[in-house]
């Protein structure tokens, strides 16, 4: 059976419903994602490669693409780099549990929000509905400001130079350091689940997550023990606080 638009049977959704945009090579979950949207009130097209996705995009208006990151030939980052040249659709991307930085790259790239592989049904549609909610917040023509630096306090950190600076001055940072600090801040001051600052090596440097934001910490706050801008996010893991 190909990958075509996939619907609930239970009700005929109306033409205002969201519509998603389903990418995925993975025959079960496409359909298991495209049935559970189906019935939480989302009309779903449904697509298994960033070419067949491309095709449907020719003839249909999408609200949302939900996009998994490891596909054959085309992967999921090369569609979403396409795709951010002539639009701003919100894109959530479905990335591997054990390689956080599948997460940095997608948000570099510009996705809007990642979801680690396996999830719960329940969360996606927490996440879906979060970006919608955003993007009809956002400019009118639709485009997303650029983000270049964060401000947070006295603090400027340059994304893509790894820079920190408190009152223009320069301060040092190691590379673990600038790694976490670049993760929290293309989350934009949303939340940054724990296992997506364990760094390269994934759940061997888990147990060690907690010592490197003490760390930074120390660098940043007056008062590393009352945290103001890294902050800890109780059962999920940590934010900064941006201006």
């Amino acid at each position: 059976m190909s990958a075509g638009p996939a619907l609930s049977p239970r009700a005929e959704l109306p033409d205002h419903a969201p519509h998603i945009l389903v990418v995925d090579d993975d025959r079960r979950l496409r359909d298991l994602l495209a049935r559970f949207l189906g019935e939480n009130g989302y009309r779903v097209t449904a697509a298994a490669s960033a070419a067949e996705a491309r095709a449907r995009g020719r003839s249909l208006v999408f609200d949302a693409v939900v996009l998994d990151v490891m596909m054959p030939g085309e992967t999921g980052f090369d569609y979403a780099r396409q795709i951010r040249l002539t639009s701003q659709v919100p894109i959530l991307m479905l990335t591997a549990r054990s390689n956080p930085n599948d997460r940095v790259t997608g948000l570099e790239i510009g996705a809007d929000d990642y979801l680690p592989k396996p999830f719960e049904p329940r969360e996606l549609i927490l996440r879906l509905n979060n970006i919608l909610r955003r993007s009809a917040r956002g400019p009118a023509d639709g485009a997303a400001a650029p983000l270049d630096a964060v401000r947070f306090g006295p603090f400027q950190f340059r994304i893509e130079r790894g820079e920190l600076t408190r009152d223009d001055e320069a301060i040092r940072l190691s590379e673990r350091e600038r790694e976490i600090l670049t993760i929290l801040a293309l989350a934009r001051g949303g939340n940054v689940e724990r296992e997506a600052l364990t760094g390269t090596n994934g759940a061997a440097n888990e147990r060690t997550v907690d010592v490197q934001m003490n760390r930074l910490r120390r660098r940043i706050e007056d008062d590393p023990a009352n945290p103001r801008y890294v902050q800890t996010v109780r059962g999920v893991g940590y934010r900064l606080v941006l201006d």
